[in-house]
């Protein structure tokens, strides 16, 4: 069996690559929460902030890519500009944090299924999306790549059509004493639940954001990854900012904050606010035709998850970080034995007849989300490095091709906003009174893992070379 990737992957596949992978459940299903939690400034602020974070890190990310294609991404450039042990947990992180998600990209497929069928086993749907996305991921990258490009398409029609007929809401509720745009005339709607609410809020903008950097993944698999990177990289950030901060500035303009029904915004697709905007104007079966849409959205999503996950781990097999048998690779260039192990991880969906859907996809996510924060670190500790490391070889920065602004304090800021937001939920649990062991685990499960990882490599790394 081959061990390679084919280079077949287009500039405009890797564009909505990149699109695929961050809209998803973040922005069809969980800003109603965000909402609800911050009211609409906060909601928007956190929003706007992650899209600063996420331009900064593209950025990064960009420059490292174009210089250095690898599908490893800045795993490859975390082992190379920091050091080996930095890179190889930086490897297991951004492989767990995407096959983390895969599984909550189905638990929300069920739930949003349980809409039409309450009464049918969510097994039955986890199951059949599972074997469906597994499907996908078995073509040739060339397909693959084709498929998630008509999937996120669809995607972003219909936030387009959603703006589009918000903006009409709100010039046509300018005037009504009950129009939701009173959500920005008063001090606690705009700002309700304060810092504390808003820390949590970024955590879950950060879910939102995660996939911007998928298109450093499929770096490897690109044609003419010099010129198609940098063009990728300048599209996916404007696209993302204007989908996720107008998006929630239509939200929060057309939906009360206190709407209790955004309550439960994860759980069921009846709670989400494109459903809540399409049937405030009274279209008839607007749920129904909202719940496809996201449908489409969160499988497309997972579909890019399982993609990037598999990629990670075929990549560090290939540079020894993982056993071999990960390098092997099908007649079409798929890592199908990466995409068993990461697959075994979607298994995790099974676990809602006993956990309950609602409560093991608050748990996945919290997960996800902090493991992808640790990866923004990477990013931004790498490149810190990148830079560093190219100019001390004598290379001139013109002769880069993708230069990142703002270099360095843009990466030193990435870096530490990231820190705060992470160990800032800590002291969320504390200030809001209701610390439990339980929540702090499932928020840092994760990290003494890493730390684990980490010793365990620094340790055999400094023993390979005293020999």
């Amino acid at each position: 069996m081959s061990q390679d990737l084919k280079r077949r992957l287009k500039s405009r596949h890797l564009s909505m690559i990149a699109l695929g992978g961050s809209l998803g459940t973040g922005i069809f299903i969980t800003s109603g929460s965000a909402l609800y939690m911050a009211g609409a400034g906060g909601a928007l602020i956190a929003y706007l902030i992650m899209g600063l974070l996420v331009y900064i890190l593209m950025n990064s990310l960009g420059e490292m890519a174009a210089f250095n294609p690898v599908s490893g991404s800045f795993i490859q450039y975390a082992s190379d500009y920091v050091s080996e042990p930095f890179g190889f947990t930086m490897g297991y992180n951004y492989w767990f944090n995407w096959a983390i998600t895969v599984a909550a990209e189905l638990v929300a497929a069920m739930l949003i299924m349980n809409f039409w069928f309450p009464h049918t086993n969510p097994l039955i749907w986890c199951a059949l999306f599972f074997g469906c996305i597994i499907t996908l991921n078995l073509l040739s990258v060339e397909n693959y790549g084709e498929a998630e490009y008509w999937l996120s398409f669809f995607k972003v029609l219909t936030i387009l059509i959603f703006i589009v007929v918000g903006i009409f809401v709100i010039l046509h509720d300018l005037h009504r004493s009950d129009s939701a745009i009173t959500n920005w005339q008063s001090s606690d709607a705009i700002f309700h639940g304060g810092l504390t609410t808003l820390f949590e809020v970024f955590l879950l903008s950060g879910f939102a954001f995660q996939g911007s950097e998928l298109v450093g993944i499929a770096a490897g698999e690109a044609e003419n990854p010099q010129s198609s990177i940098p063009r990728a990289i300048k599209q996916v950030f404007w696209r993302i900012l204007l989908f996720y901060v107008l998006t929630m500035f239509v939200i929060s303009c057309v939906i009360p904050y206190t709407d209790t029904r955004l309550l439960n915004s994860g759980n069921t697709v009846s709670l989400s606010p494109f459903t809540l905007l399409f049937a405030h104007i009274g279209l008839s079966h607007a749920a129904s035709l909202m719940n496809g849409v996201i449908l489409v959205a969160v499988l497309s999503a997972c579909n890019a998850d399982l993609y990037s996950a598999t990629r990670i781990l075929w990549h560090m097999s290939k540079e020894g970080n993982a056993p071999k048998v990960f390098r092997r690779t099908n007649r079409f260039g798929v890592p199908t034995t990466a995409l068993a192990a990461t697959a075994v991880f979607g298994l995790l969906g099974f676990l809602c007849n006993y956990l309950g859907s609602g409560r093991l996809f608050l748990w996945l996510v919290n997960v996800s989300s902090l493991a992808g924060f640790i990866a923004w670190t990477g990013i931004a500790v790498s490149h810190y490095q990148f830079r560093k490391h190219y100019l001390k070889q004598g290379f001139a920065l013109k002769d880069l091709p993708y230069q990142a602004k703002g270099y360095p304090l843009a990466p030193l800021f990435a870096l530490s906003l990231s820190l705060i937001i992470m160990i800032g939920q800590a002291f969320v649990l504390l200030l809001e009174g209701h610390f439990s062991l339980t929540d702090l685990a499932a928020t840092y499960i994760g990290v003494p893992i890493l730390a684990l990882i980490w010793i365990g490599k620094s340790i055999s790394h400094r023993r390979r070379l005293n020999r």
